[in-house]
């Protein structure tokens, strides 16, 4: 705790000025966080607090408004949970965030860390926050030979054990920041590192070791077609189902994604042409889509057509933002724009 009060980062969710933290503004970072780096969320955080500042502005939003303002985050069902939980406060909870983990893991998209961190940072409850990093640092502090991911229930054990009363919220922040900033997965810097003297990795001299993980399976990978159909300056997109991947986005319509390449999903009778392809990895699999573009001169195709000039404000996902750069390049070396 002396290493956090001396060292915490500055980060734009985070209150160390001794005010009372906005649960709103910490449960929607780490959700915000989950599975992504700090780098990536902050400007998301700001720029979602500039544009709904509460919970209740943030509940009435339109669902396509959120997910356009979430787009490049990835992990999408993240959003429409945030936007279902966000609703449930304000319906169920006269939009203020219940202050325990039995209550917090009713609401939509919490679970059961989310549940701890909130309860710790917002409500000061004594509560397990175990994330990523908590589990690197109580896995090299306890040398725990356990393979992940069976450790983790070992890993919440131990971190039970050196969880404060007092401070809890303060002390789960500083366990991320010594993560995060000192005992990082490669070359860790023991040297700095305020616990080292307690450190069991340390000195068996092999922090890197710790925690262990089972290796790594291959992604399977996947192919398909993305296209591109652009008439009088405008280009076709659609809305992708709500249920499934990148559920409720705006994307180029495609067709099916398996491990053959299959020739369906045409959103209309042109003349196509090869525009190259483009990769993108999912948390699951990988993908490679071929690019087919077309500007026909009839607009026979039933979806949203789109100002191709303004395609940068449609909140595409990242993979259909690449094929949509792709095509546009595609479309300057063959016409010349």
């Amino acid at each position: 705790m002396r290493w956090y009060d001396s060292n915490a980062r500055s980060l734009p969710w985070r209150v160390t000025d001794g005010s009372r933290t906005d649960p709103y503004r910490v449960w929607l970072s780490e959700i915000m966080l989950q599975q992504t780096t700090v780098a990536a969320v902050r400007p998301y955080f700001e720029r979602f607090t500039a544009r709904w500042s509460t919970v209740e502005a943030l509940a009435a939003a339109e669902d396509a408004e959120l997910m356009a303002a979430w787009a490049g985050l990835g992990y999408y069902a993240r959003a429409r949970n945030l936007l279902a939980c966000a609703r449930k406060v304000v319906a169920e909870h006269e939009g203020s965030f219940p202050c325990t983990e039995a209550e917090l893991l009713k609401l939509p998209g919490i679970g059961r860390y989310t549940a701890a961190a909130i309860a710790a940072i917002a409500f000061s409850k004594r509560a397990v926050v175990v994330d990523g990093n908590v589990e690197r640092v109580v896995g090299r502090l306890f040398a725990v030979e356990q393979t992940l991911p069976a450790a983790k229930a070992e890993l919440y054990r131990l971190a039970e054990k050196i969880t404060p009363t007092k401070r809890p919220g303060d002390f789960a922040q500083a366990m991320m920041d010594l993560g995060a900033t000192i005992c990082t997965p490669r070359a860790p810097r023991c040297g700095a590192c305020p616990v080292s003297p307690q450190c069991q990795a340390f000195h068996l001299g092999r922090p890197e070791d710790f925690p262990r993980k089972a290796p790594r399976r291959a992604k399977p990978h996947r192919q398909g077609r993305v296209y591109w159909l652009e008439h009088e300056g405008e280009v076709l997109l659609v809305r992708r189902p709500a249920e499934g991947l990148l559920g409720g986005m705006l994307a180029l319509p495609t067709g099916s994604w398996s491990e053959a390449l299959a020739e369906d999903g045409v959103p209309a009778a042109a003349q196509w042409e090869d525009a190259g392809a483009i990769s993108h990895v999912f948390t699951h699999f990988s993908l490679t889509l071929s690019l087919a573009c077309a500007i026909p001169e009839r607009r026979d195709a039933q979806g949203i057509w789109w100002p191709v000039d303004r395609i940068g404000e449609a909140g595409l996902p990242t993979v259909f933002a690449k094929a949509a750069e792709r095509a546009l390049q595609w479309q300057s070396g063959l016409f010349g724009r």
